[in-house]
């Protein structure tokens, strides 16, 4: 999109000022990648911003929070199984015994006093043939699963923040390059304007350059648009309304790249879709075991106490009559609680286990996935870094022509037209340089994201 204007823009910028040809470099203006500095959020600050503040983390932290709450809540459901009741109201005056009472069975009459009760039951666990312990690494899973769907959703945010950083110093590199050729090529043309009216230019040449220049303009329009839209983008994934990324130059990330197996082994250990598969399978597995334990009973120590204290009741002593009014009682002991519902306990084994054989072909899905994103993202680098260090001697290469085409021209052996190939093979290969210098970069911060090894992509300082 750039890359035409450019051309055009050196071009006529070299033959113009032709003296800078004796320079030992390109300008640092021209080149874009040295004479900038400035205040601002660096790579590393847009990073940090993004994990503290984009909204998918937000959600998935929340999720994950939520998942360890569930996490908890199955450490302590089984010791909890503990119920209370009581009361406090009113009771008719009732006397007697089991054998003969004055009074008769209504519940409230002119003659009423208070009364209260509690009680209190539960069931300590004492063996349950491993329901406990499976439903706790069936829930440590779940925890496993979400704390690698948050790191996946991390490594993709980095991704985009890298993305969205680079591409903004690649449009910032065109920008002032085109905007620095504008103001050359306004002042070129209006010499040139007037020596065509004074009869003493080529009207051809000038009608070149006014053509140029008005397509200058449109791909600084374009230039200007896109810096906008990556800028954009990273306030998105800042969160920060107000950012303002720093001016820096478009370096090439400095790892180095390593043989294909490295990146493989590394993918098996960090990449968090195959950590999260390897914790999907063994939560499955744990709920395996538990529909398995369900076919057996659950052992415990029963405790009991309640207590009930009605005044106007008279108190029955004899411990074979029922006394809902006055009572102080306790208990203690071994009870079992058993489900023989066997036909659909084994339909909950069967299903637990079809979700397991699923989780094992998902598991191995993600490793085959996970080796060929890797190789390709292997190859883009490698393919990235080849074309860089290309484009760097093509550019010196063409360099060299230039400057010897421009001292032919100083000595006279030369015409001033002869620049235009060797100028504008110049700007094709300078342009194409840094843009594989972004391409580099970014395929660096892939192979991070598919191999879960940030440490490998740009960060920034």
């Amino acid at each position: 999109m750039i890359r035409t204007a450019v051309l055009s823009v050196v071009v006529f910028v070299t033959l113009t000022e032709p003296s800078f040809a004796h320079d030992s470099a390109p300008s640092s203006r021209a080149s874009g990648v040295a004479s900038r500095s400035g205040e601002g959020a660096t790579l590393g600050r847009c990073l940090q911003l993004a994990e503290q503040n984009h909204p998918n983390l937000l959600a998935e932290r929340a999720r994950l929070a939520r998942t360890r709450a569930q996490l908890t809540e199955a450490h302590v459901a089984p010791f909890s199984q503990f119920r209370a009741t009581g009361g406090f109201g009113i009771a008719p005056t009732v006397r007697g015994d089991g054998v003969f009472s004055p009074n008769t069975d209504q519940s409230l009459t002119s003659h009423v006093g208070t009364a209260w009760r509690f009680d209190v039951s539960g069931v300590v666990p004492l063996w349950t043939f491993g329901k406990i312990t499976n439903l706790w690494d069936a829930a440590e899973g779940a925890v496993h699963v979400g704390e690698q769907q948050l790191q996946a959703t991390r490594d993709d945010i980095r991704f985009d923040v890298r993305k969205a950083y680079y591409g903004l110093l690649l449009a910032r590199d065109a920008l002032e390059l085109l905007s620095d050729a504008q103001s050359q090529l306004d002042e070129a043309a209006g010499k040139l304007e007037k020596e065509v009216d004074a009869e003493e230019g080529d009207p051809v040449d000038l009608l070149k350059l006014q053509t140029y220049l008005a397509e200058l303009q449109a791909r600084l329009s374009e230039a200007q648009k896109y810096e906008k839209v990556a800028s954009a983008g990273l306030r998105f994934y800042t969160g920060a309304a107000d950012l303002t990324v720093k001016q820096v130059s478009l370096d090439v990330a400095t790892h180095r790249l390593g043989p294909l197996g490295v990146y493989l082994t590394a993918a098996r250990v960090h990449r968090p879709e195959v950590l999260m598969a390897h914790a999907g399978l063994q939560a499955r597995e744990a709920q395996v075991r538990l529909a398995q334990a369900q076919l057996f009973p659950d052992f415990g120590l029963g405790m009991s106490f309640g207590a009930s204290y009605a005044p106007e009741v008279a108190n029955q002593i004899n411990p074979f009559v029922s006394d809902p009014g006055n009572y102080f009682r306790y208990g203690l002991g071994l009870v079992f609680q058993w489900n023989l519902d066997f036909p659909a306990a084994h339909a909950r084994v069967l299903q637990a286990q079809a979700q397991l054989e699923e989780m094992v072909a998902l598991d191995r899905k993600a490793l085959g996935g996970v080796a060929a994103e890797v190789e390709s993202a292997h190859a883009d680098a490698v393919d990235w870094r080849k074309r860089l260090d290309a484009f760097n001697k093509s550019e010196k290469y063409a360099r060299k022509w230039l400057i010897t085409v421009q001292q032919s021209i100083d000595v006279g052996t030369s015409e001033e037209k002869e620049l235009l190939d060797p100028a504008r093979r110049w700007a094709e290969l300078r342009y194409s340089r840094l843009n594989a210098t972004m391409e580099y970069n970014l395929a660096l911060a892939k192979l991070a994201r598919v191999t879960g090894w940030d440490a490998i992509a740009p960060r920034g300082l």
